[in-house]
């Protein structure tokens, strides 16, 4: 297969070593402890803004909100947690699909060009692709913590230059997959197919590269591939999210792919807001209807397509490596290439002395020898963020306790 690789990427890796040991930490590993508590990014705002946390670990767009309500400020993004280099460049969410939708070679190739001409127009546009992406999410309403009411498209501006946009397969960012799934088996949440795999096994149940490969052939060549089947329809899921930004752009700004490419997913109404019902044009030609699918969650993203209710999917890394671990479907499920990577931040109270990793673990300190421990909220056990979380405390030699919520 043939790989691009990229200099923010080189240092990619998820190690398996410092993540075990991060998640085995308990009460009685140190002296100095913060509270972690489990919670949906949504109520992380309103538990920052209330004194109820101190501290949290999220995905965006809601660590931009947050720092553009002035409720708290980012100490670290995902990308510069400890250890050292560990984190640049790190898996987050990707576009994979079911083998009913792999069974149409021509039309998973072109989806997946597509996917990557999206992330190409946001880092080619950031400007216009968070007005775009506000309008689906937000139908560029203001966004309310509380009192406080910020811009939607402010916050999405804040947004998408932490966020690294690329659809590039790479070695490094392979790795950090499988390190990922080596983190998951060391705490004891990777117990199936994926529970005992080598390097090649584990890339052969996770990743379909065949579509990334022939879509590397299309943007190379300009011409896309019509479907020797014909189609109906296909149906893509994807959550609330600007990691999925690059199918929101197609959508959006429809046209603009049109006139470059001539091959676009056409909204069959255009409106403000999200959009639910397209069609799929391959070279001037329509090929199908596509139903675009809001899901409240990656797993729930997962089950959808194991029933074959969506053949395609913009999630986060987790939910595919538990789906395929835990899969007793006839219905595979693969990741085809990425969508973004990083994207994540911890934020500290807008009034908090700590402006960096250094004095948030200074904080820390002080506040742990006060009796009174710092309470991070955390958006989930095993996700990303909190493997990144645990490492970075265990690194600096702090201890964590689970607070009930």
């Amino acid at each position: 297969m043939q790989k691009k690789h990229f200099v923010l990427a080189a240092a990619v890796l998820l190690c398996a070593a410092v993540v075990f040991s991060a998640g085995c930490i308990d009460e009685g590993d140190s002296d100095v402890k913060v509270e972690l508590l489990y919670v949906v990014p949504a109520n992380m705002p309103l538990l920052l803004d209330s004194g109820a946390v101190d501290a949290a670990i999220t995905w965006q767009p809601f660590v931009a909100g947050i720092e553009e309500a002035k409720i708290g400020k980012v100490i670290s993004y995902s990308e510069d947690l400890p250890p050292e280099g560990k984190w640049e460049g790190h898996t987050c969410c990707v576009f994979g699909a079911n083998s009913n939708a792999l069974a149409n070679p021509e039309i998973a190739a072109d989806m997946t060009a597509l996917m990557i001409l999206g992330n190409e127009y946001i880092t080619d546009n950031p400007a216009k692709a968070a007005d775009l992406i506000a309008d689906w999410l937000f139908a560029k309403d203001d966004l309310t913590y509380g009192g406080v009411s910020v811009n939607s498209v402010d916050v999405m501006k804040a947004s998408i230059p932490t966020i690294l946009f690329s659809g590039e397969v790479t070695d490094a960012w392979i790795q950090s997959n499988e390190d990922f799934v080596q983190s998951q088996r060391d705490l004891g949440l990777v117990t199936g197919k994926l529970a005992n795999t080598n390097s090649e096994e584990t890339e052969a149940l996770l990743f379909d590269f065949s579509a990334y490969d022939a879509a590397q052939d299309i943007l190379a060549s300009g011409k896309f591939l019509e479907p020797k089947t014909a189609v109906k329809e296909i149906s893509i899921g994807y959550l609330a999210s600007d990691h999925d930004g690059p199918l929101f752009v197609l959508l959006k700004d429809w046209k603009f792919f049109k006139d470059n490419y001539n091959t676009y997913l056409k909204p069959v109404s255009e409106k403000v807001g999200k959009i639910d019902k397209a069609e799929l044009y391959v070279n001037g030609k329509k090929v199908c209807d596509v139903k675009l699918i809001e899901g409240s969650a990656g797993p729930q993203l997962m089950t959808l397509l194991q029933q074959n209710q969506i053949q395609y999917a913009v999630a986060g890394t987790p939910p595919f490596v538990s789906a395929v671990d835990k899969s007793t479907s006839a219905v595979d499920i693969k990741i085809l290439a990425p969508i973004m990577m990083n994207g994540s931040g911890l934020l500290v109270d807008d009034e908090s002395p700590a402006d960096d990793w250094d004095s948030f673990i200074e904080w820390v300190k002080e506040r742990s020898a006060a009796g009174k421990p710092v309470v991070i909220a955390d958006p989930q056990k095993s996700s990303i963020q909190d493997v990144q979380l645990k490492a970075a405390l265990d690194s600096a030699g702090i201890g964590y306790s689970v607070k009930a919520a």
